[in-house]
């Protein structure tokens, strides 16, 4: 029920909004205009991976998927910032 609340072009436009205004952010030292957005792009990308597997093998989703895909996309946005920190 909660998953279908959001329409997938709001949450791509919320994705694009963050991805753009961490860029913004990131004009201050030059290498994170780049770093931030690319960060985002990853835990988006993981947490989506999670999401297609979760609805092949479930069914659908709940509330911990949910929960797992958020903690899977701070991780891989961590991850990413890290390596190319």
């Amino acid at each position: 029920m909660v998953a279908g609340t959001v329409p997938p072009a709001g949450a791509a436009a919320a994705t694009a909004a963050a991805a753009l205004a961490l860029a913004a952010a990131g004009l201050l030292d030059g290498w994170s205009v780049l770093r931030l957005p690319l960060a985002v792009a990853v835990g988006t990308g993981c947490s989506w991976l999670l999401l297609r597997r979760c609805v092949r093998r479930f069914g659908g989703i709940t509330g911990d998927v949910l929960g797992a895909m958020a903690e899977t996309a701070a991780t891989a946005s961590l991850f990413a910032l890290a390596l190319l920190g």
